[in-house]
């Protein structure tokens, strides 16, 4: 049996993954509980895989032969013992990510990662038997096109693992950085900031979100504006981010109302059709 990567989650983010990691030569089981998601995860990776090939990324040949190496299931229980990686991919939830990650670590992974992107790790292992063997992998959206990776180093992680996930960001295409497990890490302490006072911007009428990611993109230089990646990240996931980092940081990271507002409405951004934006068939519109 060759190399086994396990992603738990077909969000946006483990789909992402699953894709980057069959791209890698692993055998990929993606769990996802619900069933429909489950059956959109397969549709949605076939599109990303015709997607390559049409942008000359892949030949026909290497699309189908990742599309071999990706398994979707429905119960983590129906996948085998001792898989090389296993990556829990969930929402930004600790009481969840933790029952997912105890399951996940019954099937004996030489590593084990979650994909958070400010829960802190230590929060993370508790319960955990082997908390040695537990590592951060934050991933950045859209996977396959991202290069950046967050190894998050929790109090327990050995060296050896740390290692172990540097040289796997390697082998998936990724640059690491190595940071210490403190909320929010480094990437989303900074993220987050600049796209909340974006929102609290929209919220004081400062601009339209066309302009306001238009300066930041033209004056700043940054490959997409604050607003819309809210959207493509998911206003959802954003307020929760915001939550974890209030609790740990103060108000300075408190949610604003507008954001707490939209996602009650189910305005969650591209996933849902409408965010700061309209979206159509994935198309900002």
């Amino acid at each position: 049996m060759g190399e086994r990567f396990v992603v738990v989650g077909a969000g946006t983010m483990g789909l992402g993954i699953a894709y980057v990691a069959a791209g890698a030569g692993y055998g990929v089981d993606l769990v996802e509980v619900d069933v429909a998601r489950a059956e959109s995860a397969a549709v949605t990776l076939d599109g990303l895989w015709d997607k390559a090939v049409r942008r000359g990324k892949l030949t026909p040949g290497e699309a189908a032969e990742s599309r071999t190496r990706v398994v979707v299931r429905t119960d983590l229980a129906a996948v085998a013992d001792g898989p090389d990686v296993v990556v829990e991919a969930v929402p930004e939830r600790a009481d969840l990510k933790r029952t997912v990650l105890a399951a996940a670590e019954a099937l004996r992974p030489a590593l084990l990662a979650s994909n958070t992107s400010s829960i802190p790790i230590a929060e993370l292992a508790t319960g955990l038997a082997r908390p040695e063997r537990f590592v951060g992998l934050h991933f950045f959206n859209p996977v396959w096109a991202m290069a950046l990776i967050e190894v998050v180093v929790g109090p327990a992680t050995t060296e050896e693992t740390t290692g172990a996930a540097v040289a796997l960001a390697g082998r998936l295409g990724k640059d690491p950085i190595v940071v210490r497990d403190l909320p929010g890490f480094a990437t989303s302490r900074l993220g987050v900031t600049l796209g909340l006072e974006a929102i609290r911007m929209v919220a004081d009428g400062v601009a339209s979100p066309a302009d306001i990611d238009k300066a930041m993109v033209l004056g700043y230089r940054h490959p997409v504006g604050p607003l819309e990646l809210t959207d493509l990240v998911g206003l959802d996931v954003r307020l929760d981010i915001a939550r974890t980092l209030q609790r740990a940081y103060g108000d300075r990271f408190a949610p604003p109302p507008l954001l707490e507002s939209m996602v009650e409405q189910g305005r969650l951004g591209k996933k849902s059709g409408r965010g700061f934006y309209h979206w159509e068939g994935g198309v900002r519109r």
